[in-house]
């Protein structure tokens, strides 16, 4: 059974214009899967579609074999604890610690402080910020802050970690970082699927790459490169 399926999905905010237009890919479980193509191609838009962020206009998107498209609004939270987002802007809470910051993820649903602080050393010691756990952001580097958020998307152990343009703000030896870390989890089991821009780190890895321009995929080649 598939992970991911997007089964002829398509998607319009003004009526009349496909901003994505019958995309179908499997995604399985344990694959690292890059997406790729030009700004404005439709690479967040399938993110939010995923996370039940907005629903398809038209096609259906499966997740784990259950519709996403009909999962009511109540029931999406669960959702987003199966599968954890890195946005490109870090979405930290600047008053609060590191710790604090991946503790939220895990305070907002419950989980009882013995619980919390057995997590989060594990989760920190993963991505290489046990000595900055009582940092605040402004005392990060991007690097760093982009580390935070993958720990806190990992609080919850999802099945698929998305990285929405997750290297977009810091600097090459930065994202080389991040996408080690990417790795090491992926290696862990879980699936990832990194929606970029960057045509280094794709090259390099030599993943399964999935091209969209103007809403439509173009290709989709295990060991793929940033452009066909």
């Amino acid at each position: 059974m598939h992970q991911i399926e997007f089964l002829k999905v398509s998607k319009e905010y003004i009526p009349g214009i496909k901003v994505l237009d019958g995309v179908s890919f499997n995604v399985n479980s344990g694959e690292f899967v890059f997406i790729v193509g030009p700004s404005g191609a439709g690479k967040s838009t399938i993110v939010c579609l995923l996370i039940g962020e907005e629903r398809p206009t038209d096609g259906e998107i499966k997740f784990n074999g259950e519709s996403v498209s009909d999962i009511p609004h109540e029931e999406v939270p669960d959702l987003r604890r199966k599968i954890g987002v890195v946005f490109q802007d870090y979405k930290l809470l600047d008053s609060k610690t590191v710790y604090d910051n991946v503790a939220v993820a895990l305070e907002v649903v419950g989980t009882n402080k013995e619980e919390i602080k057995n997590i989060i050393p594990n989760i920190l010691s993963l991505v290489g910020l046990t000595n900055q756990k009582d940092y605040f952001p402004s005392q990060l580097s991007g690097g760093e802050k982009q580390r935070v958020a993958i720990a806190r998307a990992l609080a919850h152990e999802p099945d698929v970690l998305v990285a929405d343009e997750a290297t977009g703000m810091i600097d090459p030896d930065s994202s080389d970082g991040v996408v080690e870390i990417l790795e090491k989890i992926n290696s862990l089991g879980t699936t990832v699927i990194m929606a970029t821009h960057d045509e280094r780190i794709v090259d390099s890895l030599k993943k399964r790459v999935i091209r969209i321009e103007e809403g439509k995929i173009t290709s989709d080649q295990e060991g793929g490169k940033y452009r066909v």
